[in-house]
């Protein structure tokens, strides 16, 4: 695996703390600036809403831009809203840090993805966006913990000067270790990625990884509150708990990231599958603390890890450019937009357990976008036939019926 993979797995698990610890840090940045948890919970909403309007307009006028050179300017404005919100005098100010931050992480994680993989060899092009989302993954065990921990000991307005540090980090790696590529497209290549929306396909496949993620965060967003509020974990005890989340997503991500690539739709159907159980039983048992905590390990195992199998079916549904990666990542975000904004509103309404009850539906409907697909793989293209010997996703669908 080419260095840079590993250097944007540096500068997404920079972006994914600062994303996350929002989430980790709910009631002390609620007391901080002098608002209810809800209120803190739509920061996660206006992250992700920037991210889906905001990146792809950055990664168009970076498209003329050497990958080199674009990571770098999106590095500069990323740490530029991570320092606004660790000086945020109230809410308003806050937000608008979050909105800086969200359009900055959504055009990196598009043209990251698209630069690993144009370094990538065909085959492995999902192993290499799964390097790269360890990045993601590493931001859930040890980047969310850490700011929680720091937020906790020092103040949350210290956890973001944290993340800042980092961004500084990553930004000089990507420097020092990144190649200089040629420019990430022009003109025609423009016009060839639009050209991809045209394919129905490609606009049902992006919904899909809006359920898979949309599922995942109305209930990861809130795990704070109810790890505390229903289960009844002291405060302390939470960064401990995130951790061990934060182990089954690596986990699972380095399982999604070798089959990503031969068994597409069968990665995503089960994972699906077992999201919707784990959510379920979540949302049934979260008053017993180890049923919960297995539970929200099992979300860890089959929820954002299913990233590299997204990626890989959208590549095929699409191609691998920056702009249809990033659009990929803004139907990824509006997920979050989707299960953190909504799991507030049934916060609100119906306790603490509603986000939970909200994710396990949106993962019913990420299966039921699965379906056109499945029963097209019934009989393979051609084009996309397992070498020989190999199990398509045919047969693992089938195992996993029977």
């Amino acid at each position: 695996m080419h260095r840079a993979v590993h250097i944007m797995a540096l500068g997404i698990f920079a972006m994914v703390t600062s994303e996350f610890a929002v989430a980790g840090l709910m009631p002390q940045i609620a007391e901080g600036l002098g608002v209810t948890v809800p209120q803190v919970g739509y920061l996660v909403t206006a992250f992700a809403a920037a991210m889906a309007a905001g990146g792809p307009f950055l990664t168009v006028a970076l498209l003329r831009v050497n990958p080199k050179t674009a990571l770098t300017a999106l590095f500069a404005v990323f740490l530029a809203g991570n320092v606004l919100a660790a000086v945020a005098p109230g809410y308003g100010v806050m937000t608008v840090a979050r909105v800086i931050t969200g359009a900055a992480s959504q055009a990196f994680f598009g043209i990251s993805i698209s630069l690993c993989l144009r370094l990538a060899r065909p085959e492995a092009r999902g192993r290499a966006v799964a390097a790269a989302m360890n990045g993601l993954m590493l931001g859930t065990l040890l980047g969310m913990p850490l700011s929680t921990l720091i937020g906790e000991r020092l103040g949350w307005r210290a956890a973001f000067w944290a993340v800042g540090v980092l961004t500084v980090i990553a930004a000089l790696a990507t420097l020092a270790g990144v190649p200089r590529l040629e420019r990430a497209g022009d003109g025609g290549n423009l016009r060839s990625e639009l050209a991809a929306f045209r394919a129905p396909r490609l606009w049902l496949t992006l919904s899909t990884s809006t359920f898979i993620i949309g599922a995942t965060f109305a209930a990861f967003t809130y795990f704070t509150p109810v790890l505390t509020g229903v289960t009844g974990f002291a405060a302390g005890t939470v960064p401990l708990l995130l951790v061990a989340y934060g182990a089954a997503t690596v986990a699972g991500n380095v399982v999604v990231g070798r089959l990503a690539d031969r068994h597409t739709l069968a990665v995503l159907f089960c994972g699906l599958v077992l999201n919707l159980v784990f959510l379920t039983g979540f949302a049934l048992l979260a008053h017993l603390p180890v049923p919960a905590v297995t539970f929200m390990m099992g979300i860890g195992l089959a929820g954002v890890t299913l990233n590299a199998a997204m990626t890989a079916r959208v590549q095929r549904a699409g191609n691998a450019g920056p702009l249809v990666n990033t659009v990929h990542t803004s139907f990824i975000t509006l997920g979050v937009i989707i299960g953190s904004w909504a799991g507030g509103l049934g916060v609100d309404v119906f306790g603490l357990r509603a986000p939970l009850w909200l994710g396990a539906a949106l993962a019913a409907i990420g299966i039921a976008t699965l379906v056109p697909d499945l029963l097209r793989r019934r009989r393979p293209a051609l084009s996309d036939a397992p070498r020989e010997g190999a199990r398509t996703d045919g047969d693992l669908l089938s195992e996993a019926v029977s």
